[in-house]
């Protein structure tokens, strides 16, 4: 059974603390068994939770040994962590735990050090603090969660939701999780989010836009053998003017946007169908299947193999298991 430990610091605030142990308590595999084991942790015997004071059963010795550490928001976000909550997680961390926060939990997870370097989200109201709190890290202010493999952050309230949904179906499968979003009276997946990694979807023109037909005629074939030259032609513009007008309405260059809509579409492929790679990376628009592989593993962190086994139909997830064992892939 997977563990999941709940950390509740001073001043936790009580919807982030709740939502993991509801959401993962509550969670059945197909034959009936729970999915978790639930650890709520603290530093100290009574922790300050607002409105009410909390006992947790376990102290931050619980947090040895969990498969999934999670840090739900405080009121007092940017207060210093105590170094032996900093100590215990990272001692966690370097044993493989996954450890991920909700809310304004990024904060103390980034006083860790352990998110330097990464891409990660909290609260709206709360992105321009963090990104000036802790500058190494890529403040994403647009994102319900950003999964970066070991460690996951997640946007404000119901954004934890979307994560432990997220989770879920990381362990488990979509089958469970649907469940699991049922149980919760949620969406699986929310208008706006994806199958796993919510920060890699394209970002589509404004409705009406001068970019509208070109983005709509890219996404009808995906694919097309296309240069940037091929692109500006069908704008009917110059290479440096269509670069221009993408920065200014999608935020990314032309090429960038093209890769990152041929992922989304070869990630739903995998999701959906028993092709091979080898054949997805030619609908989808790859010279090569290594070109693909390489191109997915760093837009989603993970290789279109290991999507599959966590998100694909039960035949293809078999299929692609056999073919690992043989040496097949």
């Amino acid at each position: 059974m997977h563990t999941v430990a709940v950390l509740a610091l001073d001043q936790v605030i009580p919807f982030d603390l709740s939502t993991p142990i509801e959401v993962f308590t509550r969670t059945r595999l197909p034959d009936g068994r729970p999915g978790y084991q639930i650890r709520v942790c603290a530093e100290h015997p009574e922790t300050d939770a607002g409105a009410f004071v909390l006992r947790a059963p376990w102290g931050l010795d619980g947090l040895q040994g969990a498969d999934t550490i999670i840090v739900p928001g405080t009121a007092a976000a940017t207060a210093p962590l105590p170094p032996p909550v900093r100590d215990a997680l990272r001692t966690a961390a370097e044993g493989g735990t996954r450890i991920a926060s909700i809310c304004s939990g990024t904060f103390p997870l980034a006083a860790t050090g352990l998110l330097d370097g990464l891409r990660v989200t909290t609260h709206w109201n709360a992105t321009d603090l963090l990104a000036a709190a802790h500058p190494g890290l890529d403040v994403d202010p647009g994102v319900l969660y950003v999964d970066n493999g070991q460690f996951l952050t997640s946007a404000g309230a119901a954004a934890g939701l979307d994560l432990c949904l997220h989770m879920i179906r990381r362990d488990y499968g979509s089958a469970v999780a649907a469940d699991a979003a049922r149980l919760s009276v949620m969406p699986l997946e929310r208008e706006g989010g994806q199958a796993q990694f919510i920060v890699h979807d394209r970002v589509p023109a404004p409705r009406g836009s001068a970019l509208e037909p070109l983005l709509i005629w890219l996404q009808d074939d995906l694919g097309r053998d296309l240069s940037l030259a091929d692109i500006a032609a069908q704008a009917g513009t110059s290479t440096r003017t269509l670069i221009r007008r993408f920065r200014e309405q999608t935020g990314t260059t032309p090429l960038q946007w093209l890769h990152r809509a041929r992922v989304r579409q070869a990630q739903h492929l995998l999701e959906t169908t028993e092709h091979s790679v080898e054949r997805i990376a030619a609908q989808v628009g790859f010279g090569s299947a290594t070109a693909f592989r390489d191109r997915f593993k760093k837009t989603t962190g993970v290789s279109p193999q290991l999507y599959r086994r966590a998100f694909g139909r039960p035949a293809a997830r078999n299929e692609e298991a056999r073919a690992t064992v043989s040496g097949g892939r």
